[in-house]
């Protein structure tokens, strides 16, 4: 598979952006016009760069405004073009994308269009040169790729062809099942883009939106398979119009961009009658969170102590050589790590207390590793004693780690790492059953990189994205979940700079998890345990336990139950959902106790409510 990226897909100048596509591993580029133009050198020094750095340019774009013109306007845009096919020479590359028309001027006579594009391609041919017809799905007259198909076997040129950009395929709906028509000595080049799924302008939707595959919610899977099915065997190449990259690094988009691409191959070759064979390993799905560890201080340690006592987690264990603990209630295992030196003392040197590690349990440890190696996710291992087990990981979220476990290891490092402690017989540590999901927070412009690294490394699905309403402004949201739900990851990002959100960034130094919850049967018991225990929660104004009332029609008793315990409440089609909130441990981490009744969400409705609450609890702690 020959992968490229489009120079507009990231951020830089052009030197920056030629040196992150070849550290990601590209082997091409297209070079766009704007970039030529403000480059300060000539094209035979792109040419140069490109050769110093391994990459090859298979496309230059773009030419506009070409078929269909008035006759007074048809000589100068052939000769526009040969001007073009001289740079194209001079910069190393022997294809250029034509765009279909967009002016009001053209004329929409098909004929024409086909005596147009015949004489576009003697010039070609006079230069030693090839166009690539794209239909852009705001094309004047052209704007599907059957129709740019047609005019393309009409034509039947040897050195005009056909652009496939599934952007513009899938964003107008157009069967994927159309390309089995296209012939693949006629397809020149392939571009591919993902994009979220909304109802606007197709222009605005392209230029600003488009994202990595696997990001967004077209259905890429089967046109690439229906692209792979004609036979084609050249270049794929991500050509990617968003906000958001443009502000972020550019090695980061290039090595998502690298990433998206295999995952996508990946994806395809997995699917019922492959049409190419698979090339890396399989995605392997994590069956449950064996553990979060925790980096604390000695100081924050009592701390933390204080507050998992009053959720009802007990001491359980402690490791035979190292200062961590193991906490443990139902199927939850939380580790307090105060070890002097080390992986965790580094991280909570760098954030605080916090999260440093969770361990993920999956069937097959090397498989896991393989595939991560093949996106180019970095591995992580650290010195081990003997008689300690070497648990390989994966650099997580802001730096943090995710540990891989067989099930077999999860149930044996208990037993062989800590010495156990018996609890006193009154202590109650069933109150809480598993970890429900983890909620991390990012950068704006990471947000959708840790989207793609869940998806493509653990083939785990997206919820749809939603906005949620900070007092000081909005903040995005995205689950990613296992197919059985039995891992949930909730990602979260804002723009706006006042937000809880971009607030924990910024005095966190980093991303990483923001809350975490836990799963309970019974809310109400589990709230009232943690009440008697001390626990200090989140407030929630009484306005909210009236406007309950009046949405939801819920019994009075069950309501005024609620507010005595600030529980917040749920519905959709499928059943109901309970939550409630601690204060924030070292005002970054904080904890939730839902209950699940056949409700499948997150409580988004909600989360307006909590964030208003934090953040007038904030306004009065300082």
């Amino acid at each position: 598979m020959k992968t490229a990226i489009a120079t507009v897909s990231i951020s830089g100048t052009l030197e920056e952006k030629l040196v992150a596509v070849a550290r990601a591993g590209f082997l091409g580029v297209e070079i766009f016009e704007n970039d030529l133009i403000t480059f300060p050198g000539s094209p035979a020094d792109i040419r140069a760069m490109l050769a110093d750095l391994g990459l090859s340019c298979p496309l230059f774009q773009p030419f506009r405004d070409f078929e269909g013109m008035p006759s007074e306007l048809r000589e100068r845009a052939l000769q526009r073009a040969a001007r073009k096919f001289s740079v194209m020479r001079e910069l190393g590359t022997d294809l250029v994308l034509v765009c279909s028309n967009c002016s009001p001027l053209a004329l929409g006579d098909r004929a024409r269009i086909i005596d147009d594009f015949g004489a576009l391609g003697e010039l070609a041919a006079k230069h030693g040169v090839r166009i690539g017809y794209e239909a852009l799905a705001w094309g004047r007259h052209v704007n599907d790729h059957r129709e740019a198909w047609s005019i393309v076997r009409d034509v039947d040129h040897p050195n005009v062809g056909l652009i496939l950009d599934s952007f513009h395929s899938l964003a107008r709906g157009i069967p994927s099942a159309s390309i089995g028509d296209v012939r693949a000595n006629k397809l020149f080049f392939v571009q591919v883009a993902d994009a979220p799924r909304f109802d606007m302008d197709l222009l605005q939707w392209s230029r600003h939106f488009r994202t990595m595959p696997g990001q967004g919610d077209l259905a890429l899977e089967e046109w690439a398979e229906a692209i792979w099915r004609t036979g084609y065997d050249g270049w794929w190449s991500l050509e990617i119009f968003n906000d958001r990259f443009r502000a972020a690094s550019g090695q980061l988009v290039a090595r998502d961009g690298a990433r998206s691409l295999i995952a996508l191959r990946d994806t395809v070759a997995r699917r019922p009658r492959p049409a190419v064979p698979a090339s890396i390993a399989p995605p392997v799905a994590p069956s449950h969170v064996s553990f979060i560890e925790f980096a604390v201080s000695e100081d924050e340690a009592e701390q933390l102590r204080s507050l998992m006592s009053a959720l009802g987690f007990c001491l359980t264990g402690r490791h035979k050589r190292k200062a961590v603990e193991r906490w443990a209630q139902g199927a939850i295992n939380l580790i307090v790590n105060t070890e002097p030196e080390g992986f965790a003392h580094s991280f909570d040197i760098m954030h605080g207390g916090s999260v440093c590690a969770i361990g993920l349990v999956v069937a097959d440890v090397a498989a896991v590793l393989d595939r991560a190696t093949a996106l180019g996710i970095d591995l992580f291992r650290q010195a081990v004693a003997p008689d300690e087990h070497a648990m390989p990981s994966l650099r997580g979220v802001g730096g943090s780690l995710i540990y891989l476990l067989s099930p077999q290891e999860n149930d044996q490092i208990w037993r062989d790492e800590f010495i156990g402690i018996d609890r006193p017989e009154e202590q109650d540590c069933a109150r809480l059953m598993r970890v429900d999901h983890i909620a991390y927070t990012m950068h704006y412009e990471e947000f959708l990189s840790w989207v793609l690294f869940f998806v493509a490394q653990f083939g785990m699905e997206k919820t749809p994205l939603v906005e949620i309403s900070d007092p000081l402004g909005l903040v995005q949201s995205q689950a990613v979940e296992t197919a059985d739900r039995a891992v949930r990851f909730t990602l979260n990002g804002s723009n706006a700079q006042q937000t809880l959100s971009s607030r924990f960034v910024q005095n966190y130094f980093g991303a990483g998890a923001q809350h975490i919850a836990f799963a309970t049967d019974d809310i109400v018991a589990a709230a009232r345990a943690a009440d008697a225990a001390g626990l200090e929660r989140l407030p929630i104004p009484q306005n909210y336990y009236d406007d309950l009332i009046a949405r939801f029609a819920l019994p009075d008793e069950l309501v005024e139950t609620m507010a005595a315990y600030h529980i917040l409440y749920d519905r959709d089609d499928r059943g109901e959902y309970f939550q409630f909130y601690s204060r924030a441990f070292g005002k970054r981490v904080f904890f939730e106790v839902v209950e699940r009744r056949g409700y499948d969400g997150y409580g988004a409705a909600n989360a307006s409510i909590r964030l208003a609450a934090q953040a007038r609890y904030k306004a009065m702690a300082t």
